[in-house]
């Protein structure tokens, strides 16, 4: 059987602040192709480039990776301020209605930072522009200064839900993990069931509940170093067993 196939979905980003480019970090790409398994392949957020139907007849899941920009808040009600940030709406265009279908489509979807976020605002959620403006809440945004390893260190544990789902799958009830976000969610959207908590009550890990595939989301980074992280690599297990799962199912609907 041939490699499960990912569409790690893209971000804009200007080469020499001019040329415009779709770009996916490489750690995405690692923790796909060496934990997972399968195949990474960058989707371009971009709706003219794609169409949904052909995206979910092309891959067997689909990672929401972070990024700079912010989900335009006209997507939840909200006008948008100074504190909401950049934007990048061709994504928002793209992976929110991409969400929705995805879950229905029993394909597999793993939200990270951004797409955690997405995942949220998808089912009718609200997002907080800025979390450490809250009164009790961690600056849980990534620190400005030092190494690559020293942004990407851990910062906290996350509370899990006991006997949840994402309790089963890292096998514990709490894990540390890293923090470089500035938003976080507000309302709660509809079918999205948390499961994991930062300290402070920042929302940490979500699921979207009756989805007939894996459709899990954290805010945190677990592509970071994935295949060594004792946390990040049993989710990208997880990721990896759905993949191969919705892998056979479509032989086997071609077969029939």
């Amino acid at each position: 059987m041939a490699r499960p196939t990912v569409g790690i979905i893209g971000n804009t980003h200007l080469i020499n602040d001019q040329y415009p480019a779709q770009a996916v970090g490489e750690h995405n790409i690692s923790a796909v192709a060496e934990v997972t398994g399968a195949l990474p392949l960058l989707v371009p957020a971009l709706p003219s480039a794609a169409d949904i139907p052909a995206l979910l007849n092309t891959f067997d899941g689909f990672i929401l990776p972070g990024g700079r920009p912010n989900v335009h808040p006209r997507f939840y009600g909200q006008e948008p301020t100074e504190a909401h940030g950049t934007f990048d709406e061709n994504r928002d265009e793209l992976v929110l209605p991409l969400i929705r279908a995805a879950v229905e489509h029993g394909t597999a979807i793993l939200g990270i930072c951004r797409g955690f976020q997405e995942f949220n605002v998808a089912f009718g959620g609200s997002l907080h522009p800025e979390i450490r403006d809250l009164p009790g809440r961690l600056n849980h945004r990534m620190p400005p200064d030092g190494t690559l390893e020293e942004k990407f260190e851990h910062r906290h544990v996350v509370s899990l839900s006991p006997g949840g789902v994402f309790a089963r799958v890292f096998g514990a009830d709490e894990v540390l993990v890293n923090s470089l976000h500035g938003q976080g969610i507000d309302e709660v959207g509809e079918r999205i069931v948390v499961e994991g908590y930062a300290p402070d009550g920042t929302h940490e890990a979500i699921h979207v509940a009756g989805a007939p595939g894996f459709a899990l989301a954290v805010q945190w980074h677990p592509e970071w170093r994935a295949g060594e992280d004792p946390v990040s690599r049993p989710l990208f297990e997880a990721f990896g067993a759905a993949l191969c799962r919705q892998k056979e199912l479509q032989v086997s609907r071609k077969a029939s």
